[in-house]
């Protein structure tokens, strides 16, 4: 099981993934913006960071380039989620210091085994359950 920290400032969407990865055996923590991860990554230390891109008083972006500049945090993955899927929107997401983007509209499974590839290129247990008819 990997924690897992939601960065989404939709509500449904925070909980969707939440729910998602629950299922799938993750310990899952949920913020509604950059500026929250900023504060709570080094406190809560998670495997993984899944963060929106475009949300209220810190983008995605921004967020993830400041942890990136966090000795103690800096080496956590940060997976942008965004619908914007031009070439230039990945490429800036991945210049800020993203590990890997997935784009919106996911199904349940997909973002499964997305986030199941990403912590198998990093070591870490990932529980193998899927979402059966759910996805």
């Amino acid at each position: 099981m990997a924690k897992i920290l939601v960065v989404e400032d939709e509500r449904d969407i925070r909980d969707l993934i939440e729910f998602t990865l629950k299922y799938a055996g993750h310990d899952v923590v949920k913020l509604t913006n950059g500026a929250e991860a900023i504060q709570a990554v080094p406190q809560v230390m998670p495997d993984l960071i899944l963060m929106d891109v475009r949300m209220p008083r810190m983008t995605g972006y921004e967020a993830c380039r400041v942890l990136k500049t966090m000795d103690d945090v800096k080496h956590i993955p940060v997976v942008f989620l965004s619908a914007k899927g031009q070439q230039s929107e990945m490429d800036s997401g991945m210049d800020a210091g993203a590990y890997d983007y997935i784009l919106k509209p996911f199904a349940p499974d997909h973002l499964i085994k997305r986030v199941a590839e990403v912590l198998a290129k990093l070591g870490i247990d990932s529980p193998s359950r899927g979402l059966g008819g759910l996805g």
